[in-house]
Parts: C-alpha cells; structure tokens; sequence
C-alpha cells in the first residue's frame, strides 16, 4: 500500500495514485449524463420514419384550370341544347307518313291462268275479296325441293300472313318441310271440307287438303279463324277448276277450223 504525506509528495507511487483517482470521477460523469430529450434513459432514440411510409400527396387542380374545364363542358352542353332546338322544328314540319306503305295489285286469277299450262292443272284462284289481299302470285318450278308448285301469299285482315302452296307431286319429305314438321293435332272443317291441322306450338300453323289429284297448303301465324275463312274461299275455288290431269285451258286459247280435204 502506498503512503503520502500531506502537503507532499513522497514518490511516484503517491502520483500514480492520485491520477486513478482522476479517471475514476471521469468514468463517472460519463455514465451520469443526462438521456437524450423525449427518449427513456439509457436507450438509443428510435431512428426518423421512412420517407416512402408517408401518405401520397393529392394532387390539387389550380383555380384558373378547374375554370377552364367548367367552361368546356358547359359549352357541351349548350351546342347540344342549340342544335336540338334548331333540328326539332325540321322533325315536327315533316310527320311520318299515315298510309299503311306500298302495295302490290296482284291479279291472282290472270296468274293462275297463265301458270295453267305450265302446271298440269288449274291453280286455284280464291276469291276473298278485300279482305285478304295477296302480296305475291308465282309457279314455282322446284328446282330446288325437286316438287312444283303454285304459290300465293296473303296478308289477312289482322295483319298476319298466310302462304298458300298447291302441288300435284307432294311427298311426305316435301311435306313436312312446306308444314315445317309439324305434328297433325286434329282436323278443321272450312268450305264443306276437312283439313288436316298442324301445329308447331310456337305461333305457326298449317291446314292440309288432298282434294281433285293436288294437294294444297295453307300456313302461317294468323289466327284459326282467319285460316278457316281463307280455307273456305280456297276450298271454293278449287270445286270450280277442273280436276287436276284433265285438259287445261289456256288464255288465247281457240279452236282452229279444221282443213278441208282436197279433192
């Protein structure tokens, strides 16, 4: 152990001493100093939020351009509002029409007359009046079914359509497609005769007469009742013609005289 006197110092072991004292009062303070403001003692403050952890910046639209694109679609607006008013009177100057369209004057009797020869048999011609008015009249001559036929279209007093086919080559094949594969669902009297009725269950219909070696076809979306009336008139036409087979007159049609024998 080394000894000092006071006021002096007796040698080295006294300064050496002294000078672990000094280090110690500076260990010291250091472990006293005060911690960081806002952080516990004795712990590292905790590093500053990341920059990428903020919250995006909205964008702002400076006054004058939000003016601006106001401006835009209010002006939208009234051109289309200007050119509305100045096409309106034009529209309201000029109403639609009242007249129910074109319609053809079809002679069906001179075309059944002319189509005679051609046919084999006397196409009927039915007499319905103004109430049926037909919209077209042709022979048909099969080339692609392979079956010829008259054909006539009716539009009936409610609008709706009636297609009238006759042949004297029918076929089942040909059949089911002019009545497209409809099953029979029972018969129909019209004109003092039985039809046979087809229904597809999904607005059309077909009646179905054998009558005088032709067959004939009525089909369409008109109603029972103006199937029956059409049926009755065709019905009525086809007792007037002759049956089919027999000698068909032609329209110019005369009888020469015959030669003289030379003596």
């Amino acid at each position: 152990m080394t000894h000092c006197t006071l006021g002096r110092p007796l040698g080295r072991e006294c300064g050496i001493g002294a000078d672990m004292g000094d280090y110690r009062r500076v260990s010291e303070l250091q472990d006293t100093s005060p911690a960081a403001p806002g952080s516990p003692a004795g712990r590292t403050p905790a590093a500053a939020p990341d920059a990428s952890g903020q919250p995006p910046v909205k964008p702002v639209i400076a006054a004058a351009a939000a003016k601006r694109a106001n401006a835009s679609v209010m002006g939208m607006i009234i051109a289309l509002v200007v050119s509305i008013a100045a096409f309106l009177p034009i529209v309201l100057m000029n109403p639609a029409p009242k007249t129910d369209g074109y319609r053809p004057n079809i002679n069906v009797s001179a075309v059944a007359q002319n189509a005679a020869g051609v046919a084999g048999f006397t196409p009927v011609a039915a007499d319905t009046g103004d109430t049926f008015r037909a919209n077209y009249a042709r022979w048909e001559s099969g080339a692609g079914s392979g079956v010829p036929a008259w054909e006539v279209g009716y539009l009936t007093p409610k609008d709706s359509f009636i297609g009238l086919v006759q042949t004297r080559q029918a076929n089942p094949t040909w059949l089911l497609q002019q009545t497209k594969s409809a099953p029979v669902t029972g018969t129909r009297n019209a004109g003092g005769r039985d039809w046979e009725l087809r229904d597809t269950g999904k607005g059309e219909k077909s009646m179905v007469l054998a009558e005088r070696g032709t067959t004939v076809i009525l089909s369409g979306s008109a109603t029972l009742d103006e199937f029956s009336s059409l049926a009755a008139a065709v019905a009525k036409s086809l007792e007037s013609n002759p049956p089919a087979g027999e000698p068909v007159a032609t329209p110019g049609a005369t009888d020469s005289p015959s030669a003289s024998p030379s003596p």
